[in-house]
């Protein structure tokens, strides 16, 4: 009796409609996971500012406490690759520091007063402004 061994070969690998679908589906993800990347990290980056101007806040009060006039107030945080501090306006009895966004958060404008009042008074297309927050999404919803 002899036995004869049949192989068969079998094609291995993916059809164009498995290929096409898998794109598809890369694709929908990217459409969807891209700009709430890129959302995450801009509210990254606009977090900075939003810690900066805390810091004024406390520093003016102590420097307040000492000279008794915000006239010449200079305890503002160092400039960085995103943000830039200013005092804008300051006297004896009031100041406002305005964070103002440069390179990836061109466009944004934040500031706080002697009140501890915030405002948005700038932001980049598609962004909202506010005169009583900083902002810190797109939908316009303020910082916690």
């Amino acid at each position: 009796m002899s036995s004869t061994i049949r192989t068969t070969a079998r094609a291995r690998g993916f059809t164009l409609i498995e290929l096409m679908i898998v794109v598809a589906i890369v694709g929908i993800l990217s459409a969807v996971a891209i700009p709430a990347y890129n959302n995450h990290v801009m509210r990254a980056r606009l977090a900075e500012a939003y810690s900066g101007l805390g810091t004024v806040q406390t520093n003016a009060e102590e420097f307040w406490s000492n000279n008794h006039t915000y006239a010449s107030f200079d305890r503002l945080p160092p400039d960085s690759a995103n943000f830039g501090y200013v005092l804008t306006s300051g006297d004896a009895s009031s100041y406002v520091v305005t964070a103002a966004g440069k390179g990836p958060a061109t466009g944004f404008s934040f500031t706080i007063d002697q009140n501890g009042n915030r405002a948005t008074p700038k932001a980049p297309t598609g962004w909202s402004t506010s005169t009583t927050c900083w902002i810190d999404r797109k939908d316009g919803r303020c910082v916690q």
